[in-house]
């Protein structure tokens, strides 16, 4: 049984705080403040999953030129812009009940009270924006205190995170001595 995450993208960017400074057109024009947003999302979802959940975030894809949902896949985060056409909440409502008849976990992200009220059943649960909003910031502070802890420099590097004999193990193994 998987454990599934589903995140109406634009529906938390909207709802939420967190991405406000983002939000707001730069030098490069809308579209790269877009951009960043939606990476900043991105970003914190994948931090706060960590490999915990199968994850997908689904934006509206209005803009999208082509006739079929773009799928992307970032950071181990499937990133999906539905059809032209089509709406996000029509993407997450098909793949609940994909998970639900798989007797998946799932938990869907939208403060979009339709969508929350079609995809409940069976072992699909659902968060408001708000209620993700928390828990991204508690997962973020979580993840500091744990980036602070293990380097002491606040920079997360993978020999920060490693095993010091596992370490070596890799060192070896790339001058190629024998273990």
């Amino acid at each position: 049984m998987a454990r599934i995450l589903l995140v109406d993208g634009y529906n938390v960017i909207r709802s939420s705080h967190l991405y406000d400074y983002l939000d707001n057109p730069d030098h490069s024009g809308r579209e790269a403040g877009l951009n960043a947003v939606r990476e900043a999302l991105i970003s914190d979802v994948a931090a706060f999953s960590r490999g915990y959940y199968d994850v997908t975030i689904v934006f509206d894809g209005g803009g999208n030129p082509v006739p079929q949902p773009r799928y992307q896949n970032l950071a181990g985060i499937k990133v999906v812009f539905s059809r032209a056409g089509a709406s996000a909440d029509s993407v997450i409502e098909r793949l609940a009940m994909e998970a639900r008849e798989r007797d998946d976990e799932v938990l869907v992200v939208s403060s979009d009270a339709n969508l929350q009220w079609t995809v409940m059943g069976g072992k699909v649960t659902r968060m408001s924006a708000a209620g993700f909003e928390r828990e991204l910031k508690r997962s973020t502070s979580v993840l500091g205190d744990d980036i602070r802890s293990s380097s002491g420099s606040g920079k997360m590097t993978l020999a920060s995170r490693i095993d010091p004999k596992v370490a070596l193990a890799l060192e070896a193994m790339v001058k190629g001595d024998k273990l």
